[in-house]
């Protein structure tokens, strides 16, 4: 067992490590990003000439948003790209228009319970509600049913997968968008952590995110890769 000086120079080794793997991953995502950046200027066909990377899953959280879903919407249209939305009942129930819209423009749409609840030990009975009556206003909105939920902050039960032929999608890259507004960080997290099958979570309900969003579209469409719904990648 380390202690005293050992336990110190244990410690200083592993943030280190840590240190250098943060830096070479934002290096990273910084050079996709610059990549990009060049080839957008000088070679407009640079999108036909990528070579196929693979299938990545762009998805969102929280939403509907009242301004910033419909504009997200406008561009994913535009670029032709799919993703998955993992609403909240309450906001489904606000503006069923906007979800309703999202799934006949061919986005999947998920479960992320009807009051962002996150599940815990005392609340196991509340929390199967909550799912339940968000798969009920989703399919009364959209006609589909939906078996596939983003439980808020990762907590997740497998009895519910039984239960309720629930299951739950997850993340491998996430940018922390919604405590930054600064778009040119968020773009930079995602290329630094995204690869072949990378389920990317973000939040639409943020200006900055909806930029970012587009951007790494952008960008991740130029180097090559397919973006799909979620169960693309988890079931393919």
């Amino acid at each position: 067992m380390l202690k005293g000086k050992g336990w110190i120079a244990f410690l200083t080794i592993v943030l280190f490590t840590a240190a250098l793997s943060y830096f070479a991953r934002e290096k990273n995502g910084a050079a996709r990003q610059e990549a990009w950046s060049s080839h957008t200027l000088a070679d407009a066909g640079y999108e036909d000439e990528a070579p196929y990377k693979g299938k990545v899953a762009l998805t969102f959280d929280d939403g509907p948003h009242p301004v910033c879903t419909p504009q997200l919407l406008v561009g994913l249209k535009k670029r032709d790209v799919k993703v998955t939305f993992f609403v909240t009942g309450e906001n489904v129930e606000s503006y069923p228009e906007i979800v309703k819209r999202a799934s006949e423009e061919g986005h999947l749409i998920g479960n992320h319970t009807f009051h962002h609840v996150q599940l815990t030990a005392a609340n196991s009975d509340d929390f199967k509600k909550e799912i339940i009556s968000t798969n009920d206003i989703i399919q009364e909105v959209t006609g589909k049913e939906t078996s596939f939920i983003r439980p808020p902050y990762g907590s997740w039960d497998k009895k519910y997968e039984k239960e309720l032929n629930m299951f739950p999608v997850l993340w491998d890259v996430d940018p922390l968008d919604w405590c930054s507004t600064n778009v040119d960080k968020i773009v930079r997290s995602v290329l630094a952590g995204t690869k072949e099958n990378s389920i990317i979570l973000m939040h639409d309900s943020y200006d900055s995110t909806v930029t970012a969003a587009l951007q790494v579209v952008d960008i991740l469409k130029a180097e090559g890769y397919e973006f799909v719904t979620v169960d693309e990648i988890l079931f393919d």
